[in-house]
């Protein structure tokens, strides 16, 4: 394993446990009791890889639960009209490799509004009017 990996694992790690700490609902005490018990250290940042897993395996056992964030947002819903506008936009997104979030961005600068699902058709258009210039500014194709 390369050194930036184990750093990225170890920082995953390390997350996973504070997050366990507190869906556990442990006090500091009884927290450092149970790091204490399996690995001998009365902190999280001083143990290895091992020592780590099983401390994140004792969490499992008292009831620690792993959830995902899930894949992303899902593409926005709408009327007929609105359906083609976001069609367009997603694959101008798609075309340049950009998130929705983008978009979001876009619209909270150029509206005001927090995202794209509460633009109207016409702020949809301009929208993609801002996107297909920014597709001819980086050299990229007009999806």
């Amino acid at each position: 394993m390369s050194v930036a990996s184990a750093s990225k694992r170890r920082l995953s790690d390390l997350r996973l446990i504070h997050i366990a700490k507190k869906q556990l609902n442990l006090e500091d005490d009884e927290y450092r009791a149970i790091l204490q018990d399996v690995t001998g250290s009365r902190s999280a940042g001083d143990l290895n890889a091992e020592q780590r897993q099983a401390l994140l395996d004792r969490f499992k056992k008292i009831g620690f639960k792993v959830q995902s964030k899930g894949a992303g947002r899902v593409k926005p819903k709408g009327g007929q009209d609105r359906a083609l506008l976001i069609s367009k936009i997603e694959a101008q997104l798609a075309e340049a490799k950009r998130p929705w979030s983008y978009t979001d961005s876009m619209a909270k600068r150029m509206f005001k509004i927090d995202r794209i699902d509460f633009c109207e058709p016409k702020d949809l258009e301009k929208i993609i009017a801002a996107l297909s210039y920014d597709a001819k500014r980086n050299g990229r194709k007009e999806a």
